[in-house]
């Protein structure tokens, strides 16, 4: 297999990653705005998060991540890769501090971090200053 064949490859999986995260950061922008009174607030009430509060931090957090998709999809640079992997970090901690169980849950809620920042590594080392 000749050098151009395994560029080819590795361009186009980051490509892939990039566009599978791009629907991962709207989509969870979108289902949590839509959702508002969903499973969002039903986790935030669990971990006793004042009513008063509920409303905007869900928001906030859906805009983020609204806004880091779109960054992602306008921008292949480093500065949107490492701001999504430190708000996904600060996500992260927030959810293990109100909510440490959600660890364990099958669907994994903050597992599925880890293969994110994966992810992300990758394509911080790839794109452009």
């Amino acid at each position: 297999m000749g050098i151009g064949r395994v560029n080819f490859r590795h361009r186009r999986t980051r490509v892939v990653a990039r566009a599978g995260l791009i629907a991962l950061w709207l989509a969870t922008g979108v289902v949590s705005l839509i959702g508002l009174d969903g499973q969002s607030r039903a986790l935030m009430v669990s971990a006793g998060t004042p009513e008063a509060w509920i409303a905007p931090v869900i928001v906030a957090g859906a805009l983020a991540d609204l806004l880091i998709g779109l960054a992602m999809w306008r921008w292949h640079r480093r500065w949107v890769y490492r701001l999504a992997g430190a708000v996904m970090l600060l996500m992260t901690a927030v959810a293990t501090i109100i909510l440490p169980t959600l660890w364990l849950d099958p669907l994994g809620s903050l597992t599925k971090n880890l293969p994110i920042a994966i992810l992300l590594l990758i394509l911080d080392e790839d794109a452009p200053a």
